[in-house]
């Protein structure tokens, strides 16, 4: 008999859009936008940043891991479908209060899984003192330091992905 997550599903079902709004207000959103195309200057790779305030009853009940969501956000959001495969995905799930990062297999091969979880802990500790906005640019910076090492930036740019923060 498969045993449930109570908390996890509760807590799920009582996050409301509203949270995220509180937690991510548009201020906080224009600046992530803004620190994004900053550090998109630095480098030919492609930085995304998506919120997801809950998983559906399908995805509890099915026990997804954030990890799990956060490859199929990553396709979703098309992060995978870059000229260099060097796109990196930074998904939150707000409910759990975890974080993802999901590196296409270009950058993926340069600097392997510890580099990024490495960043995500710093981005979860932010957050557990209530720094969430800092804690994503914080995040995201480290991120673009990755990205400008491998993929400097040479000539002009083209932006494959839109920088704007993705709200699920």
């Amino acid at each position: 008999m498969k045993k449930f997550n109570f908390p996890r599903i509760a807590r799920h079902m009582l996050s409301t859009h509203s949270q995220l709004k509180r937690v991510f207000p548009s201020n906080s959103l224009d600046a992530i936008e803004r620190v994004i195309k900053q550090c998109e200057a630095n480098h030919t790779g492609e930085i995304r940043f998506v919120i997801e305030t809950a998983l559906d009853c399908a995805a509890l009940f099915a026990e997804q891991t954030t990890r799990e969501r956060a490859i199929e956000v990553f396709s979703k959001v098309g992060v995978w479908d870059t000229e260099h495969n060097n796109g990196v995905l930074i998904y939150v799930l707000l409910a759990d209060r975890e974080v993802e990062i999901i590196a296409d297999r270009g950058i993926y091969r340069k600097t392997g899984i510890d580099a990024w979880s490495q960043i995500c802990q710093q981005i979860e500790a932010a957050f557990k003192q209530g720094l969430f906005e800092d804690g994503v640019i914080q995040g995201i910076r480290a991120v673009g330091q990755h990205l400008s090492t491998h993929y400097p930036a040479s000539g002009q740019k083209i932006n494959e992905l839109p920088d704007k923060p993705v709200l699920l």
